[in-house]
């Protein structure tokens, strides 16, 4: 069977249909036919939250916090709809700001803020970056229940009413993206956001993968709290981007029934663990740091001693925020623990992130890597073998696991939730 990938400059792969075990996507969920009425119609049927009018009454300013360039989140319908309501509640649009959650991920050039929020808001609104390592300009505001310490971005700590826009994916660490993460990582420093990433990446990807109740959606819900965001407007899109549905309102009663959509728009079912797994990261192909999503999910299609092919052109390398990643590399579980325990690795970001993939690629498969964004040596450093095409990559993993190993296909998977049995 052919496989096509997502990239015009990845030749397709031909599988075959004696090994294959299946091909699997996301469901088929026709899109929004109009985004900005699904929008309106979120917005004036708030869940748990008094409406946004209500909520700007008496208020001086109001900061939209929204995700950023990794994002596929309508803000360009989303903003102009949650302006308008304020307005109607008495707030001059003009006292409203916008505040890029960013966590630990680079700036955003002025033409990706052009090309995620459009010529009118970028003219009428102004719009911040903001900077996690600018520790001594954040502002703590309190402890989480896991006794870290929280620091905000200045804008945040001192704005009057703080609306969160984001979008809802199954996500490795949180259990689903959206909701109170555009606080905790988006606007926090580096303590904070090493904490709860460190707490995820010791948990099983299987316990915390698509599950909306865990220790760090407690610790973000906390943050939420503290930081004062008191309304959300969260997208459900499918795996092309496109919006299936808009839920607005409560931090967390919104964010747990856009969980539940979210589940059924992109978990799809495999019905056991494969021999070999196969793996886009679309649309995370950034960099490794956000294409490492793709790796989480075939995490739980892959069986022990399997392999595992993961294609993205990673165009900006392993991760400009983080190089450690790359001189260090992927080790195995036991190893990075002891760095961990012993104080040579005390960046906690980089070693939750190294934790969960050296796991994955050095203790239960073997990791094989397609990008033209990644040189040959620098996969190697990091622990992956080295594949030019997808069809050399699987001539390799059948030679690692055999020639009768089962195959599985899994499409977009950054964003895919797969379901085992």
């Amino acid at each position: 069977m052919r496989v096509d990938f997502p990239y015009p400059d990845v030749s397709p792969l031909e599988i075959p249909e004696g090994n294959l075990l299946g091909v699997f996507h996301a469901p088929e969920h026709p899109p929004a036919d109009d985004v900005a009425a699904c929008v309106s119609r979120a917005l004036d049927n708030p869940i748990g939250s008094p409406s946004l009018a209500e909520l700007a009454r008496g208020r001086k300013d109001a900061l939209l916090i929204t995700d950023d360039y990794t994002r596929q989140t309508p803000v360009k319908e989303i903003i102009p709809a949650v302006v308008k309501r304020l307005a109607a509640g008495g707030l001059n649009p003009s006292s409203i700001k916008i505040l890029v959650a960013l966590g630990t991920h680079r700036s955003m050039t002025e033409g990706e803020k052009l090309a995620k929020f459009g010529e009118d808001i970028c003219r009428n609104f102004e719009i911040v970056n903001h900077d996690w390592r600018d520790e001594k300009s954040l502002v703590e505001i309190g402890v989480t229940p896991g006794d870290a310490k929280l620091r905000i971005n200045p804008v945040a700590a001192n704005a009057d009413l703080i609306i969160g826009i984001g979008q809802i994916t199954p996500h490795r660490i949180a259990g689903f993206s959206g909701g109170a993460k555009i606080i905790l990582p988006g606007i926090c420093g580096a303590s904070a956001t090493a904490h709860t990433h460190w707490i995820g990446g010791t948990l099983p990807g299987d316990k915390v993968l698509g599950f909306v109740d865990n220790p760090v959606r407690d610790e973000m819900n906390e943050a939420a709290r503290l930081a004062r965001l008191v309304f959300i407007v969260n997208a459900i899109c499918n795996t092309n981007g496109q919006t299936i549905e808009i839920v607005a309102g409560n931090v967390v009663t919104a964010h747990r029934r856009g969980a539940e959509i979210a589940r059924e728009v992109l978990g799809v079912k495999i019905p056991r663990q494969a021999d070999i797994v196969i793996v886009d990261s679309f649309p995370k192909d950034i960099e490794m740091w956000q294409a490492a999503k793709a790796l989480y999910a075939a995490d739980v299609a892959v069986r022990p001693g399997g392999a595992l092919i993961l294609v993205s052109p990673c165009y900006e390398g392993v991760s400009k925020s983080h190089p450690l990643i790359l001189e260090r590399g992927y080790k195995t579980e036991k190893e990075t623990l002891a760095e961990v325990e012993s104080g040579r690795l005390t960046n906690l970001m980089v070693a939750s992130h190294c934790l969960r993939v050296g796991r994955l690629i050095k203790d239960k498969a073997a990791g094989i890597l397609v990008s033209s964004g990644i040189p040959k040596a620098d996969a190697e450093h990091l622990g992956f073998i080295h594949a030019d095409n997808p069809s050399q990559a699987l001539e390799k993993a059948f030679s690692i696991v055999g020639p009768n190993a089962s195959v599985a296909v899994l499409q977009h998977g950054s964003e895919l939730l797969p379901v085992v049995g």
